[in-house]
């Protein structure tokens, strides 16, 4: 299949012809305007990927491989300089360069700093966001990579962190926090997420011991900005899954960005059991517009739409599953439609003043509105085979039917507005912020569920499976939050954070404080860095978890609690011909007052009603660098157990439904030795198997599991005006910085990974889980384009 293919790679991109292209290097000096040496100064040659950085001295060297270019030099809190270099031949050339101070970003750069330095989380590579190969083609696919996050779904955008639930997670983009859909149940409806990876600048992500700026959630926090670009231009992605175009302009006191996407997984869902007729349509547009209103303050408006429809008329499903020895099949007929929709629309307005050098205030305003539906009217009929799938003829074994009805209708709205500010002080950089949050909900649910078989036509209903729901539910909740923290440089090596949140809400009328705690030593060797983390979170009730399976809602319901403690140690060494990183975590959560729920695909199912207390605990390790130049290369393991034990059921403790005891990831990428444009793109992602409860016995339970999720993609690009391309197309150089083609292949060895059940029984009154497949091998041809600015 890899030989495949590589061969079709060749055949669709042609052979590229290699010949000797003089080299320039440059050399010289960068200082500030009092000359003095400037070290970390970034040096880069636009359209080109060598980037270098100065030395303690100011010194640098790079290396050009054509004679036109320009050099950019930036250092963050000094103005950019950009130097126009033309040469007639190969050879050395001399370039010192002076910066000039920018007093105003100076001072946030500092603050921003020792926020990082003091941070518990990872630093995303963006531009591995491109290259991944992903079938979902989005964001959140890169977060599955990381340690500590639970892979089980690749059509999904939803992930666990450390034990915890989807819902358990933060996202911010630009500062505003992000919802997501409610009544989503199956990955297949998902559509595009809301982060738009063309418009991105930086991400960072955090599995548990963050600190107190961030909300009251239990997990994880993704923050990703949208910031001002370096330059104009314009980013095409076309593929056979979807099609996005985005633009970014820049002039002297503004910036625009602007991006839409359009997806459609047909030629994937079309692929599984379930055959019929799939209509899967998906759009988000997205703009920001950024204005200085003056040397002290700036406008920052960001406005999204985000639409997703999708449509399935099944005919006709066939299962094959069992073991060799008990092999199964399930045959299916259908009648009825399943249509599903969501529209998001909303904004922020973000006021940003800088009073004083050193100190930084943000007024952030918010309101974003989702209507979501949800109808669903599916009659089957089915026959199980016993035996025969590989042999001469099946036995029936049973037949049988279920019923699946819904009418469901959701709307939600939410409006916040925060005041928040960071202020530099000799060795301490203080924050503060406090939230207004309200949100509404309208809610009417109508569904019902039922199964029978031939053996059992009047089996009374169980608890996971046959339901009858009827409620209208109107909802507001008004949150009220604030935080203060404070970073502190101990000594030359340590340095502390404290920090503490409060949050009251009007519907459990609870006050909630939550101290943090983060502490940072470096040895002077400088290559490590210690980190211990102690905190408590507490993740105040919401309407999906007061919403019980049954659609009541229980308003009586108190915050979840966490108490969280980390150790992590973050080493760099030389190895391996480059410059490795290896990072650890060891991690504790006691967590008390716990909804407990069940997880069908990725929909949630709270027990609302009850309560539990239980524990999570493992360790995560990475390590990653540039095995082969400019590109990035990663290994993640997880090891984790999560517990809990629900309160007065006198069961005792259970595995959490998110207990997946290990994970593995690796990212690999490489160059072909001979054809150094044409690389390799290698994703592997394992998670051993998920307790999931069994409909056998009327209560909560975690006697069954899903198997464990093993997935290889691969895919081979090529960047007609890479840097590795000695001899370019002109007219591509005339209008494109860069311009690649890749091949993917999705699920490389075609495993079957199961996500959910369908629970049915035969003649026999026996019931099996029959399994919902996820998607299987799939070839996908995508582009990406970036184009110059037009002059």
């Amino acid at each position: 299949m890899l030989r495949t293919c590589l061969l079709l790679f060749v055949v669709l991109l042609g052979v590229t012809q290699l010949s000797a292209q003089p080299l320039i290097k440059i050399s010289g000096l960068v200082a500030d305007e009092a000359n003095r040496p400037l070290q970390q100064v970034t040096i880069t040659i636009l359209g080109q990927s060598q980037s270098t950085v100065t030395d303690v001295h100011g010194s640098y060297h790079i290396y050009s491989r054509s004679k036109i270019f320009t050099l950019k030099y930036s250092l963050l809190g000094y103005n950019p300089v950009l130097v126009n270099v033309r040469q007639d031949k190969a050879g050395r050339i001399m370039q010192n360069v002076t910066l000039g101070i920018n007093p105003n970003e100076l001072e946030q750069v500092t603050i921003t700093n020792k926020q990082n330095q003091l941070s518990n989380s990872i630093t995303i590579n963006i531009n591995d966001v491109t290259s991944l190969p992903s079938v979902s083609g989005n964001f959140e696919s890169i977060l599955k990579t990381l340690p500590g996050v639970s892979p089980n779904n690749e059509l999904s955008a939803q992930y666990s962190v450390r034990g915890g639930s989807f819902d358990e997670n933060l996202i911010y983009v630009n500062d505003i926090e992000i919802n997501r859909p409610v009544l989503v149940r199956n990955a297949q409806q998902e559509g595009l997420s809301f982060i738009n990876n063309d418009l991105l600048s930086s991400a960072k992500f955090s599995a548990g011991g963050f600190e107190a700026r961030y909300g009251d959630k239990l997990s994880s926090v993704l923050d990703v900005k949208y910031d001002r670009p370096d330059s104009s231009t314009a980013i095409l992605n076309a593929g056979l899954l979807g099609v996005s175009f985005s633009s970014k302009i820049v002039s002297k006191n503004s910036y625009l960005l602007a991006g839409i996407r359009y997806k459609n997984n047909t030629g994937i869902l079309s692929k599984q059991d379930s055959k019929g007729v799939y209509t899967p349509n998906f759009t988000d547009v997205q703009v920001v517009y950024n204005h200085d209103l003056s040397a002290k303050m700036s406008l920052n408006l960001l406005g999204n739409f985000n639409s997703g429809t999708f449509r399935l008329i099944p005919e006709s499903r066939v299962t094959e599953f069992g073991t060799l020895n008990a092999t199964m099949r399930l045959d299916v007929d259908y009648t009825g439609e399943e249509k599903d929709s969501y529209q998001t629309a909303g904004g922020a307005v973000t006021l940003k003043f800088i009073p004083k050098s050193n100190y930084v205030m943000k007024w952030i305003n918010s309101y974003f509105r989702t209507d979501e539906k949800e109808h669903i009217d599916l009659e089957a009929t089915y026959d199980f085979y016993k035996g025969g799938v590989s042999g001469n003829q099946p036995a029936n074994w049973g037949t049988g039917g279920y019923t699946n009805f819904a009418m469901n209708a959701l709307t939600s709205q939410n409006f916040s507005s925060e005041l928040k500010a960071d202020q530099t002080f000799k060795s301490h950089t203080f924050s503060w912020g406090i939230r207004f949050e309200q949100k509404h909900y309208n809610d009417n649910l109508k569904e019902y569920s039922w199964v029978e078989s031939s053996a059992s036509l009047n089996q009374s209903p169980n608890f996971y499976q046959d339901n009858n729901i009827d409620a209208a539910n109107r909802l507001t909740i008004k949150y009220y939050t604030a935080y203060a923290q404070d970073s502190y440089r101990l000594s030359a090596k340590t340095d502390l954070q404290l920090g503490i949140r409060g949050s009251y809400n009007d519907l459990s009328t609870e006050l909630l404080l939550s101290p943090r705690l983060l502490l940072a030593y470096r040895p002077a060797s400088n290559n490590k860095i210690f980190r211990f983390t102690a905190g408590v979170y507490q993740q105040a009730p919401d309407y999906r978890s007061i919403r019980d399976f049954n659609g009541i809602l229980n308003l009586k319901q108190q915050a979840q609690r966490a108490y969280n403690t980390s150790a992590g140690l973050d080493y760099a060494f030389d190895g391996l011909g480059t410059r490795l990183k290896f990072s650890s975590e060891f991690y504790f959560k006691y967590l008390d007052r716990l909804i407990p729920y069940m997880i069908d695909n990725v929909r949630i199912k709270y027990l609302a009603t009850e309560e539990a207390r239980g524990y999570t605990y493992g360790a995560d390790f990475g390590i990653g660098g540039e095995f082969v130049k400019d590109l990035l290369s990663y290994f993640r393991l997880s090891l984790m157990k999560a517990s809990q034990d629900i309160k007065g059921d006198d069961y005792g403790t259970m595995k959490r439904p998110t207990d997946q005891r290990l994970n593995f990831s690796a990212y690999f990428q490489d160059r072909l030795l001979n054809s150094p444009t044409y690389k390799v793109h290698l994703s592997l992602l394992y998670g051993s198997k998920l307790p999931i409860g069994s409909p056998l016995i009327q209560r909560y339970s975690d006697d069954f599991h899903i198997p464990a999720y093993k997935r290889v993609d691969i895919g081979f690009s090529k960047d007609f005006l890479d840097d590795f391309a000695v001899k370019k197309s002109s007219f591509l150089e005339k209008y494109f910085s860069s311009f690649t083609a890749y091949v993917e292949v999705f699920n490389l060895l075609n495993i079957n990974n199961t996500v959910s059940y369908l629970w049915l029984r035969d003649m026999d009154n026996v019931q099996y889980a029959v399994p919902n497949y996820l998607t299987s091998r799939r070839l996908n041809l995508k582009l990406v384009v970036k184009f110059k600015k037009s002059k």
